[in-house]
């Protein structure tokens, strides 16, 4: 039904600008304006161009004809901005067409004064003041409110719209890439509103997302990307780790304990669901393990957490000069104490995430018997397409550790009772970054909100 509208759309766009084309020379030339603008047709010929201000302004304002209140706001904007850019592209090629034949072939005879060549000017100029408000309508929609989009194609759009032909290419791609997010947003709002009475995600004691290194839980950034959100929708009630962005395992999981305890108390809920991502689940155990978090925690899931460490961190930490470390260290820290960190410590998390390190580790903290523990990771196919630095680092840690995410290696992830591998089958697979929504962007074959909205879900049947 909404390809059918735009195709009304268009055409009604189409024999506005073919009427605008050919009647304006008519009313600027003296012999064709006094035989066609006749008592009888003057009153037609206002009425006419009311009715096509009216519908070119409607257009613009609702491409596909109707007032849809399905989906959200920012969706239904980036909707009618590629239905807007596809107008655009679909009339201007069309009528481009037109004026050609037309001046070729179907040109009227005895006409061709200076009246007339005033009149196809300013015909010309009309259109293109009209191709031109359909285009930057529609971009700037599409520019403001798609997420897919990405710095990289809004660089390319601008880079590209230069260059003929190639500026056809580059519309092409950014109107498929921006209809096939509002297409998927719909789809999932949808989905959302079918099920929300089913409370899928609204588990017996609240949710704990710990962040992994180098991150923390900013205010307007959201680690999480949209995951949180999707959970809320869902009925998950959600708390944030807050530990330091980097800082020993010790230093990070006592924080993370106190965490735990200060939200049992002021809530009254008895116990978390930590979902732990990175090093965010080495805290996280070390909370429950040695710093008393295990009464107050009902399951630990982590994330794409190196359990067994990364023998490429040990290598890097081989064979970097200690007095170049300590510089980075030295820049880092200062750097992340203005970020909030109160005892930033770059070293001593870097260290931590060795794999002698994680080996020591995991021979000193055993499981608690009254947690449920389970875990996630993924895999990275390839470098290519992947976000920057992980498409660096993939080949890097494939070389030393295998198979891994960018950062982490398939072998170091697996803990607990459950282990769940997420890759696709085509593409550049599942990162580290993708696994918690870091860069907002929907992986062909992977969908990472429905992935927590049934992870979660499972911790409610489970009786957490």
């Amino acid at each position: 039904m909404k390809h059918i509208k735009k195709i009304i759309s268009a055409l009604l766009l189409l024999a506005e600008m073919t009427a605008l084309y050919i009647l304006i020379p008519c009313m600027t030339d003296a012999g064709a304006r006094s035989a066609f603008f006749t008592p009888f047709c003057i009153p037609i010929v206002i009425s006419a161009c009311f009715i096509g201000f009216f519908l070119f302004v409607y257009i613009n304002l609702f491409p596909c004809l109707t007032f849809r209140s399905a989906s959200g706001r920012r969706n239904r904007i980036l909707e009618d901005g590629a239905a807007l850019l596809q107008l655009f592209l679909s009339t201007i090629i069309i009528e481009s067409l037109f004026i050609i034949l037309y001046s070729l072939s179907i040109r009227p005879d005895g006409h061709g004064g200076f009246g007339y060549g005033i009149g196809r000017l300013i015909s010309l100029l009309l259109l293109a003041l009209m191709e031109s408000v359909l285009f930057w309508n529609g971009i700037i929609r599409v520019y403001t409110t798609s997420v897919q989009l990405g710095i990289k194609w809004r660089v390319i759009g601008i880079a590209c719209g230069f260059i003929p032909l190639v500026h056809i290419w580059a519309l092409c791609r950014i109107i498929s890439i921006a209809s096939r997010e509002a297409a998927f947003e719909e789809e999932k709002y949808l989905l959302d509103q079918v099920r929300a009475e089913n409370r899928l995600c609204e588990t017996k004691y609240p949710l704990l997302l710990v962040h992994g290194v180098f991150f923390r839980d900013f205010r307007f950034f959201n680690y999480w990307g949209r995951i949180p959100f999707a959970l809320k929708k869902n009925g998950a009630s959600i708390y944030y780790g807050s530990q330091q962005s980097a800082a020993s395992v010790a230093d990070c999981g006592q924080e993370l304990a106190d965490r735990i305890r200060s939200i049992v108390q002021e809530t009254g809920c008895e116990k978390v669901n930590i979902i732990a991502h990175s090093k965010g689940g080495l805290d996280s155990r070390y909370a429950i393990s040695v710093c008393g978090a295990a009464p107050f925690t009902a399951s630990l899931t982590t994330v794409n957490t190196p359990h067994r460490g990364c023998i490429f961190a040990d290598y890097l930490l081989d064979k970097i000069p200690a007095k170049v470390q300590k510089s980075v260290a030295r820049k880092y820290n200062a750097a992340l104490k203005k970020c909030g960190d109160k005892n930033p410590d770059f070293l001593a998390a870097v260290q931590d995430l060795t794999a002698s390190a994680c080996e020591r580790r995991n021979k000193e903290l055993p499981n608690h018997p009254d947690v449920f523990y389970q875990s996630v990771g993924s895999r990275m196919n390839c470098a290519f397409g992947g976000r920057f630095p992980l498409n660096m680092a993939y080949p890097l840690v494939r070389h030393f550790d295998g198979a891994n995410d960018g950062l982490v290696s398939v072998e170091s992830a697996p803990f607990g009772e459950n282990f769940t591998l997420l890759t696709t089958k085509e593409g550049r697979g599942i990162s580290h970054g993708d696994v918690i929504d870091l860069n907002r962007e929907n992986v062909p074959g992977f969908d990472v909100r429905e992935f927590y909205i049934k992870l979660v879900g499972d911790l409610k049947e489970r009786g957490f």
